[in-house]
């Protein structure tokens, strides 16, 4: 089984080397991807050294894995954002669960960071995903190659692409959930406060549920703002 890892970016410099110096002991099982949206740092050139293949797509991360997916030639795709780290025989586990049966899945998460409430929610996520059946971006979704082009790949959204694609996916069967935790950063609790961002997290997929523009919740995801001024 051969995996493409996909990896989204936007002016990760700072975090992209210790992503890919952590996955270069993988790359006899796995090509990486990545897909950069138009940054203006050294992004590009930190993933041209370590990288397989640096694929130039539209803005958003929707559009940047999808693009990424069609150049993917592995059986497995593993999408990953560049401030998180996959956990010790990441890719033997998903063989392992894919082996018993199911399509898709992804795995639990620690928050790495500061605030001592970061435990709190990263359980949180993981209890919610188990209960819903939605992965979110942070806990690296992976899914056969077959299932990802048959509903379409991630639908063509600025904000909460990763739940429209486990909607998706939930259509040919449940989420495998790996109890092994990968690492990701709380780098956005940190910069807006803990409580805020989980308000705001939560405002924000309740109104997506409610048939909120994504392209609206987009910005004020990004500005860390409830409201538009």
């Amino acid at each position: 089984m051969h995996f493409s890892i996909i990896i989204p970016v936007l002016n990760e410099a700072l975090a992209l080397p210790s992503c890919l110096g952590a996955l270069q002991p993988l790359r006899h099982q796995a090509e990486i991807i990545v897909a950069d949206g138009g940054s203006r740092d050294a992004t590009v050139a930190i993933a041209e050294a370590l990288a397989d293949r640096v694929v130039r797509a539209p803005k958003g991360r929707a559009l940047q894995m999808n693009a990424g997916a069609r150049l993917a030639k592995g059986d497995i795709l593993l999408f990953l954002h560049a401030d998180t780290v996959l956990p010790d025989n990441a890719l033997r586990l998903i063989e392992q669960r894919l082996a018993r049966g199911g399509q898709w899945g992804r795995f639990d998460i620690r928050l790495r960071g500061r605030p001592v409430l970061l435990k709190l929610i990263a359980c949180m996520m993981n209890w919610r995903s188990r209960l819903t059946g939605i992965a979110t971006g942070d806990q690296v979704i992976f899914v056969a190659r077959q299932a990802f082009f048959v509903v379409g790949g991630y639908p063509d959204i600025a904000l909460m692409e990763d739940i429209a694609l486990s909607q998706l996916l939930k259509a040919i069967g449940p989420p495998l959930c790996l109890r092994a935790k990968v690492t990701s950063s709380g780098r956005r609790w940190e910069a807006f406060g803990v409580f805020r961002t989980i308000l705001l997290m939560w405002s924000l997929r309740l109104r997506y549920f409610f048939g909120a523009d994504p392209a609206e919740l987009a910005e004020l995801y990004q500005r860390g703002q409830f409201w538009k001024p």
